[in-house]
C-alpha cells in the first residue's frame, strides 16, 4: 500500500470514529446522547490508536498536517512527502466526516439545535476569545507533538503496539484535562476537512460553518507542532 492510501485511508478511519462518537453523544435519541465529555475523549483516544496500529507501517501514521509538518521540519521525514501527506489527510478527513453524517443521517434529521450538528464536524470555542483559543490549540498541539516525540525516542524509532497505546493515552488526557476551552482539535484535517463536509452537505436545518474561527484550529495546531519539534530538538539533540 503506498504511504499516501494509508495516510488517506487512516485519517479516514480516524474521522469516522472520532466525530462519530461526538455525533453520538451530541445527536437527538442515539444511545449515546449526553454521555459527555469523558465518552468522547475515550472515543478520540481510541480512534487515534486503531488506524495508527494498521497503517503505522505503511506512512508512519500522520495523520496530521501538524505533525506531517513538524516531523519534515526537524529532518525525521521528507518534505517531498508533505503536500501528498496532507492532502491525503485532507481527503480523509473529508470522507470520513461524510460517513459520520451518512451513519447517523436520521438523528441529524431530529436534532433541532444547529450547533450541536456542527460539534460533529468541526470544533468550536466554548468562549469566543480567538487569542485565547489559538493558545489552547498551540498549547494542546504542543504537547501532542513532544510527548509523540519522546514516545519514538524511548523506542528507537519504532514505537510498536505500547508507543501507540502511549499516544492514545495522550490523546486522552488531552481531551480531558485541556479541551474545554475550544474541544482540542489539535489537528487541521481533522478540524478543516470537516468543516468543508458540514458546508457541502445537505443537512437538515444545519446553521453556518463558522468560518471566521476556522484558522485557529489551523494556525494553532501547526504553530503548536513547529514549536514542539524545535524545543524537543533542542533539549535532546
Amino acid at each position: 500500500m503506498s504511504a499516501y492510501l494509508a495516510e488517506l485511508v487512516g485519517t479516514m478511519i480516524l474521522i469516522y470514529l472520532g466525530n462519530g462518537v461526538v455525533a453520538n453523544v451530541s445527536l437527538k435519541k442515539t444511545y449515546g446522547n449526553n454521555a459527555g465529555l469523558i465518552v468522547i475523549a475515550i472515543g478520540w483516544a481510541c480512534a487515534v490508536m486503531i488506524p495508527a496500529l494498521i497503517f503505522g507501517s505503511a506512512s508512519g501514521a500522520y495523520f496530521n498536517p501538524a505533525l506531517t509538518v513538524s516531523f519534515a521540519a526537524m529532518g525525521s521525514l521528507s518534505w517531498s512527502l508533505v503536500p501528498g501527506y496532507i492532502g491525503a489527510q485532507m481527503v480523509g478527513a473529508i470522507i470520513g466526516a461524510c460517513l459520520v453524517y451518512v451513519h447517523y443521517k436520521d438523528h441529524y434529521d431530529l436534532t433541532s439545535d444547529p450547533s450541536s450538528k456542527r460539534a460533529t464536524f468541526c470544533t468550536s470555542p466554548a468562549i469566543r476569545h480567538l487569542k485565547q483559543n489559538f493558545i489552547s490549540e498551540f498549547l494542546g498541539t504542543f504537547i501532542l507533538v513532544f510527548g509523540i516525540l519522546g514516545i519514538v525516542e524511548t523506542t528507537a524509532g519504532d514505537p510498536g503496539t505500547l508507543g501507540v497505546m502511549g499516544v492514545g493515552g495522550i490523546i486522552f488526557v488531552i481531551g480531558v484535562s485541556l479541551g474545554g476551552t475550544t474541544g482540542y482539535a489539535i489537528n487541521p484535517a481533522r478540524d478543516l476537512g470537516p468543516r468543508i463536509a458540514y458546508a457541502l452537505l445537505p443537512i437538515k436545518d444545519k446553521g453556518d460553518a463558522n468560518w471566521s474561527y476556522a484558522w485557529i484550529p489551523v494556525i494553532g495546531p501547526i504553530c503548536g507542532a513547529l514549536v514542539a519539534g524545535l524545543m524537543y530538538t533542542m533539549m535532546f539533540g
